[in-house]
C-alpha cells in the first residue's frame, strides 16, 4: 500500500516512514495539511497518516478536507497527546483508526492488518459493483449455448481447462469474443473469487507498458515520482489476461517468459526478485507462428503460452448462432431503451445473414443497438440497419443467403424469407408458385399472411 504521512515533525515522519517501508509498503511525507492535500490531488495514495496537532492547523479539520477531496480514503490520526476523547472524536469524524505516537512495530502491524481487511472488503465490493455494471451494460453473450459445432468445441476445451493452472491462448479475429471467453474461463475456474486483471499490450509505449505490467520504483524513468505496483501484483492469486499478446514489445517478452516459467518478476528500476502466483490467459488476432518465423515474437514464449490454445471462429462462419445472438442483443437494447419491438423482419434477417461481419460480435452488437434506436415500426427493418448491411448481397445479387438453412430461426420465418425471395426473383406469381411447388391460391394466402401484397 502507498501511505502519505502528514506531520510537521520530521523525526516522526521519518520514523513512521521507516516502519512502514520495512513492512514492504511505500511511504511519503508532507509537513503540513496544505501540502498533504496538494499531494493527494497529484497522486493516488491508499492510506493517510495524519497528525492531530499540526503547526497552526487542526488535524480534525484537515481530516474533513481529505474526506471531501478523497471520499473513502482511509485516514489514521495519530498524536503524542492522545486520549479517549480525541480517539472518539476522530472516529466520529470518519477516521479509520487512531494511534498514539511514538508507535511501535506491533501497533503498526495491528493497524495494517485492519486496513488490509478493509481494503479487501472494499475491493470485493468494487468488483461486485463492476460486475453488476458490466452485466447491465453489456449483457454478456451466453457463450456456452452455441449451435455451431466449431464454437461448441472451443467452449468445451475452455471449460475443461478452466479449473487447471495451465496457460491458455485464445486466437481469433477482432471482435470474436476473446475477452468474453477469458472472463468465462476465470468465472468457471478455481480462481473465480480472486482478481481478474486485464492488460492491453498495444495500448502503451514499451516503458509505460512494462511499468503497467510489472510496476516501477520511484525514479525509474521520467515522471516516476513514487513507487508503483503493477498489474502482476494486482492479479496475484488470480488471473492475468494479456489482451493482444502478439503486439507485446520484444524487450518485455523475456520478462513475461520468466513470470510464466519461474513465477518471478522485477519492478522497473529495481533489482529485487518478487514472487507472483498468477494464471495467465493471453489473446491475439495475430498469427503468432508467423510472428515467430519473422523473429518478432520469441519461440520459447510462444510455446509457454500455447499450452491450451483455441481459435474463436469468426461470425461469418457461424450462421447457426448469428440470428440467436442478434435476437439477444435486440431484446437487451429494447429493454434498455424502453422500447417494445417484435424482433427482426424477414428482410432484416436476410440482410444480417448476407453480410460478412468483418467486425464480428462487436459489429453485430453495434448494428443491433443502432437499429433498436432508429426503428420506426414494431420490427427491425433493413432501413434501420447500417448502410453496409443494407447493401450486402450474395454472389447472385440476392440478399437471401443459402446459409440461412440450419440457422436458429423458426420454420415460419424461414418460409417467409424464401417466399419473399422467390416472388422478387420471378416475373409472375404463376412462375413463383411453380418454383415453390404450390398452387396460386396457396401462394396468395401465404402472401397475405406475411403482408406481401
Amino acid at each position: 500500500m502507498d501511505f502519505l504521512i502528514i506531520d510537521d515533525d520530521k523525526t516522526a515522519r521519518d520514523a513512521a516512514s521507516f516502519l512502514i517501508e520495512d513492512e514492504g509498503h511505500y511511504a511519503e511525507g508532507a509537513e503540513s495539511g496544505r501540502l498533504g492535500l496538494t499531494r493527494l490531488k497529484e497522486d493516488k495514495f491508499d492510506v493517510v497518516l495524519l497528525d492531530l496537532y499540526l503547526n497552526g492547523e487542526s488535524g480534525l479539520d484537515v481530516l474533513s478536507e481529505i474526506q471531501a477531496q478523497e471520499p473513502g480514503l482511509p485516514v489514521i490520526l495519530f498524536t503524542a497527546q492522545g486520549n479517549v476523547k480525541h480517539a472518539v472524536e476522530a472516529m466520529r469524524r470518519g477516521a479509520a483508526d487512531f494511534l498514539e505516537k511514538p508507535f511501535d512495530r506491533e501497533q503498526l502491524a495491528t493497524v495494517l492488518a485492519r486496513l488490509q481487511h478493509l481494503r479487501q472488503l472494499g475491493q470485493r465490493i468494487e468488483k461486485l459493483e463492476q460486475e453488476v455494471t458490466e452485466t447491465k451494460a453489456q449483457n454478456l453473450e451466453p457463450i456456452f449455448d452455441f449451435t455451431t459445432p466449431s464454437m461448441r468445441k472451443v467452449m468445451e476445451v475452455l471449460l475443461r481447462s478452466a479449473k487447471t493452472p495451465a496457460s491458455i491462448l485464445i486466437l481469433g479475429e477482432s471482435g470474436t469474443g476473446k475477452s468474453v471467453a477469458a472472463r468465462a474461463v476465470h468465472r468457471h475456474s478455481h480462481l473465480a473469487n480472486k482478481p481478474f486483471v486485464t492488460v492491453s499490450c498495444p495500448s502503451l509505449s514499451r516503458e509505460l507498458l512494462e511499468s503497467e505490467l510489472f510496476g516501477h520504483v520511484k525514479g525509474a524513468f521520467t515522471g516516476a515520482v513514487r513507487d508503483h505496483w503493477g498489474k502482476v501484483k494486482g492479479a496475484d492469486g488470480g488471473t492475468l489476461f494479456l489482451d493482444e499478446i502478439g503486439d507485446l514489445p520484444a524487450e518485455i517478452q523475456p520478462k513475461l517468459l520468466r513470470l510464466l516459467q519461474e513465477r518471478e518478476y522485477e519492478r522497473l528500476g529495481e533489482n529485487v526478485l518478487r514472487q507472483a502466483s498468477v494464471r495467465v490467459i493471453a489473446a491475439t488476432n495475430r498469427d503468432l507462428k508467423k510472428r515467430v518465423a519473422d523473429g518478432v515474437f520469441r519461440e520459447d514464449l510462444y510455446f509457454r503460452l500455447n499450452v491450451i490454445a483455441v481459435e474463436m471462429p469468426p461470425l461469418r462462419e457461424r450462421p447457426g448462432d448469428l440470428i440467436r445472438l442478434a435476437d439477444l442483443y435486440l431484446n437487451h437494447f429494447a429493454n434498455q431503451c424502453g422500447r417494445r419491438l417484435e424482433g427482426l423482419s424477414g428482410e432484416a434477417t436476410a440482410q444480417l445473414c448476407a453480410y460478412s461481419w468483418p467486425g464480428n460480435l462487436r459489429e453485430l452488437r453495434n448494428a443491433i443497438e443502432r437499429a433498436v434506436i432508429l426503428a420506426r415500426g414494431a420490427q427491425i427493418e433493413p432501413a434501420d440497419l447500417p448502410s453496409e448491411l443494407q447493401n450486402a448481397r450474395t454472389g447472385n445479387g440476392s440478399a437471401a443467403p443459402a446459409s440461412l438453412a440450419g440457422a436458429t430461426i423458426t420454420l415460419e420465418k424461414l418460409e417467409e424469407l424464401h417466399i419473399r425471395r422467390v416472388v422478387e426473383g420471378t416475373s409472375s406469381l404463376l412462375e413463383a408458385a411453380a418454383v415453390l411447388g404450390i398452387d396460386q391460391a396457396t401462394l396468395y394466402r401465404k402472401r397475405k399472411r406475411i403482408g406481401l401484397e
